[in-house]
């Protein structure tokens, strides 16, 4: 099952995910449920993401519609998707914060966990989706590779940070991948880099991106790293399974 909800700016959507989880919690707990909200809930099955959607405009103008680049991209609009891109492995440490994080980004299993971007890839950890004809600002970028593990204040933060610190770089986006790239036979998956398969290599790359340092400050960066080395201790020796269930009620 999934849900989603209206587009908001950046501290609303982080409100509204809050709420919508203590929504989801009492109303299971009505019904004598219990609601989990781990990455990882049972062994070798999809688990729980957390997508994050992002579109960005200037003027009242969408930049991820109506301009000249492949799919209706502005070249603003293209060198912000090719930095969040670019720092994907860095924000997978926000986005992704714990041990049981990475037990649900797998291959194949929609949560994207290949360093890529396609139009309406649902197996890219970047996917595109193009804008209506209705409405130029239902373009938008959604980041498959998240979890509701994380902090959603820091996450949307994290990535508002690196979009705009691309914004006037001018890089454009690399080939996009189209499929799964772990598919047999998908000579695109020979290429695509893995995103990062623990939290120490995640946090390796946030804390070696100078933008999103810049953007956080080092003492909220340094707190933030020791925070998830505490986890990862925490999780030493144990089994996934027993990783699984030491998180599956805590988030």
């Amino acid at each position: 099952m999934s849900l989603s909800v209206a587009a908001q700016d950046p501290v609303s959507a982080a409100d509204t995910t809050v709420l919508i989880k203590l929504v989801i919690a009492a109303v299971t707990q009505r019904h004598g449920l219990r609601a989990s909200f781990s990455p990882a809930v049972l062994s070798d099955n999809i688990g729980n993401g957390g997508h994050l959607h992002a579109s960005f405009s200037s003027d009242g103008r969408s930049l991820l519609a109506g301009g000249d680049g492949r799919y209706g991209l502005t070249g603003t609009g293209e060198s912000m998707m090719a930095a969040l891109l670019e720092s994907l492995p860095a924000l997978v440490a926000v986005g992704c914060p714990t041990p049981a994080s990475y037990l649900r980004l797998q291959p194949s299993r929609w949560a994207g966990a290949y360093q890529v971007w396609g139009a309406e890839n649902r197996e890219a950890a970047m996917r595109f989706i193009q804008a209506s004809p209705f409405d130029a600002n239902a373009a938008n970028v959604e980041l498959k590779c998240f979890d509701l593990s994380a902090n959603p204040y820091l996450l949307v933060g994290a990535v508002l940070a690196i979009a705009l610190a691309g914004a006037d770089s001018g890089t454009p986006l690399p080939a996009e991948v189209t499929g799964d790239p772990a598919a047999p036979g998908n000579p695109q998956g020979e290429q695509a880099p893995r995103l990062p398969a623990s939290l120490s290599e995640s946090l390796k790359a946030l804390e070696a991106n100078d933008d999103l340092r810049e953007a956080a400050g080092d003492e909220l960066l340094t707190t933030y790293a020791a925070s998830r080395r505490a986890e990862i201790v925490l999780a030493d020796g144990a089994s996934p399974d027993e990783v699984m269930a030491r998180s599956r009620w805590l988030i």
